[in-house]
């Protein structure tokens, strides 16, 4: 029996943006889609993310091991911990946001984060992200990895495929997804879409001399705190149904 509920789903991102969490917010079921392929070359949000360095957004990276043979989906990615890399962008967090409002209460709780050592890339960015809800107060009873469910296909397929086996009625997607999402394959297998319809918020941050949307929730806890940051998350969680 098909149920009446929103699935959002989402790819293990690295200490994720606003828009991430307010998709977690908003959703009935969060799927971690965690068994698609890993580009093989070029970024991904699966490892790095912008903050705020020497007063402009720049990338923090978290390395990965390349040399495989073939291709490797997204939990089968290995993080590379011989680099040290945890201790080093524990110290460009440091340098870049002591002197923000709330660096006192929220450094020590993103270094405990980043002191933690795991294998594979998925892993990691699971445990960071339900950390990170937990002291935003936001539930993760409703997560579900994408490899626990008997899905196929690729693409749009492969959405609708997981979207059956939940047993729901509506997909909830970004603004982004128009560039590559087959919207008639949703409605011929019943399915809603639901568009995000995020809107970034604007707040301070002490080190810009004009405002960056889109960094890391790092930025927003160091500018914010966690309490208000949770605050915003929720009070901007909007979702516009198409029918």
């Amino acid at each position: 029996m098909v149920r009446s509920a929103i699935a959002a789903i989402h790819q293990p991102t690295f200490f994720p943006w606003l828009g991430y969490f307010d998709k977690i917010v908003a959703s009935d079921v969060f799927v971690v889609l965690d068994n698609v392929q890993y580009p093989k070359k070029g970024g991904s949000w699966s490892n790095r993310v912008k903050i705020m360095i020497s007063g402009k957004p720049d990338w923090i990276t978290m390395p990965i091991i390349r040399n495989y043979a073939g291709m490797k989906n997204i939990n089968e990615i290995e993080i590379d911990n011989s680099k040290n890399w945890n201790e080093k962008l524990a110290r460009t967090i440091e340098f870049n946001y002591k002197k923000a409002l709330y660096f006192s209460s929220v450094y020590p709780f993103i270094n405990n984060l980043l002191e933690k050592r795991m294998g594979k890339v998925s892993e990691y960015n699971i445990f960071v992200v339900r950390a990170l809800c937990d002291l935003l107060e936001i539930d993760t009873s409703h997560f579900i990895l994408a490899s626990s469910i008997n899905s196929s296909g690729s693409a749009t397929d492969l959405l609708i495929s997981i979207i059956k086996h939940l047993g729901v009625d509506s997909y909830m997607c970004g603004g982004g997804a128009v560039k590559y999402q087959e919207d008639d394959k949703f409605e011929e297998n019943g399915i809603r879409l639901v568009y995000q319809n995020f809107e970034h918020p604007a707040y301070p941050q002490f080190n810009a001399k004009e405002f960056f949307s889109g960094l890391s929730i790092i930025d927003v806890l160091m500018n914010c705190g966690a309490e208000k940051t949770s605050e915003t998350i929720k009070k901007n969680s909007k979702r516009l149904i198409l029918k």
